[in-house]
């Protein structure tokens, strides 16, 4: 069963919580991070995304920046911009988008929950990436990027958690820049605490990570390095645990920087042999399995997968498998997705113009839309110990950093 544990947060006063709150440090660039916090000294991105305080040749990845994350880390507290909770609490974060609200359990997760395999796994992690978190969480001792965890649903969870919402008013509530709303209560009764940990206890036999499996694996390692030196809150690490039926997987979509020597008209030609391929008036979002968008040369293709042309385990009927092993590997010569620099992965949320502005830019030279993997599928796969090919999952929207940090020393 699940091990979590309420936590004593660092958290922004009420009066800044929205300049604090920022972007998870993985979907901004250096640039767009610096712009970002530009005019505003308050913004976390000054702990997560360091070297925007230093020179622009600075290496993202140096100990430098590290050691000015924690720098900052300490002027927030010093100069009361953050707290710490005097007493251990599990927090209830609410976010709504485009009028749609799902809400999680922000807590810590035990880390041998997570070397266990109670905490389930469907992605590979990048050692280089895994580094940075690590450097990271060792340097500031502290836990800044959540991770995303889901479990199947559970009625006395939700029951808990909808009580609490109704009859208790939020420490924070704010929309952000991006239009998406921001709220958190604060469950600070010794008694609704226990009821919340008994929950998982009892009756959560697992929890997934849906996004953060880098953070969840540097967490895991950073214990270990510390060895005897590790305090008791290294033992966990900082997690925020949805409800299925509360989440939606977006589409994550691909581009081509180019044809791998084949002319437009010869790629249509060879896609016949294992799909079915009509030329689209408009703009193609796939609404069901195994019909995905290309947009190549000006126009919109749908393309449908013929019946036997691929598999139908787990990972065989995933529309990103069936993408990279009968167009992507054999005609585009894509052969590893994380390593090739020819393709690029465009989440959901930024839309069908995206994919035609980057071909139209001429950056590159085909685009795909796919269906969204479903939450049931990654239960499937996850449960059965299998791995998702990369980027297979895009979720939306996203917590925000800076709003509720677990310390580490």
């Amino acid at each position: 069963m699940a091990i979590i544990s309420p936590f004593r947060a660092l958290r922004p006063q009420p009066a800044f919580a929205a300049q604090v709150a920022s972007p998870p440090y993985d979907v901004l660039n250096s640039a767009e991070a610096k712009f970002a916090a530009g005019n505003n000294p308050y913004s976390f991105l000054h702990i997560t995304k360091a070297e925007i305080d230093l020179p622009d040749e600075t290496d993202t990845h140096s100990e430098k920046v590290y050691r000015k994350a924690k720098d900052n880390l300490f002027i927030f507290r010093d100069q009361k911009i953050l707290f710490k909770d005097p007493q251990p609490f599990y927090y209830i974060y609410q976010l709504t988008m485009n009028g749609k609200s799902q809400t999680g359990l922000v807590c810590v997760s035990a880390v041998a929950d997570y070397e266990e395999n109670i905490i389930k796994k469907h992605e590979l992690t990048r050692p280089e990436k895994e580094l940075d978190r690590i450097n990271h969480m060792r340097i500031t001792g502290a836990q800044t990027g959540n991770v995303f965890l889901a479990f199947k649903s559970n009625k006395t969870f939700s029951d808990l958690i909808h009580s609490w919402k109704k009859n208790h008013q939020p420490v924070y509530e704010f929309t952000a820049e991006d239009g998406i709303g921001h709220v958190i209560w604060v469950i600070d009764q010794p008694d609704t605490i226990q009821q919340v940990t008994d929950i998982f206890k009892n009756e959560i036999p697992f929890t997934y990570i849906a996004d953060g499996h880098h953070r969840a694996a540097s967490a895991a390692k950073v214990k270990q390095t510390l060895g005897d030196q590790a305090s008791p809150e290294a033992d966990y690490f900082l997690t925020t645990l949805f409800p299925s039926d509360e989440l939606q997987i977006l589409d994550y979509n691909r581009v081509v920087r180019d044809l791998n020597g084949l002319k437009p008209a010869e790629l249509l030609e060879k896609l016949n042999k294992d799909f079915r391929v009509d030329k689209s008036k408009t703009a193609f979002s796939p609404i069901r399995l195994h019909t995905f968008g290309m947009y190549l040369d000006g126009s919109w293709y749908q393309l449908e997968a013929r019946e036997g042309t691929y598999r139908k385990d787990p990972i065989g009927i995933l529309d990103v498998t069936i993408l990279q092993a009968n167009i992507l590997s054999p005609l585009l010569g894509i052969g590893d997705p994380r390593t090739d620099d020819r393709i690029d992965f465009v989440g959901g949320m930024r839309g069908l113009k995206e994919l035609e502005k980057r071909v139209d830019s001429g950056n590159m030279k085909v685009a795909f839309s796919l269906y969204p993997v479903s939450m049931d599928q990654l239960f499937d796969i996850a449960d059965n110990g299998q791995i998702m090919p990369p980027k297979s999952t895009w979720f939306e929207p996203k917590l925000r950093d800076g709003l509720l940090t677990h310390l580490i020393r």
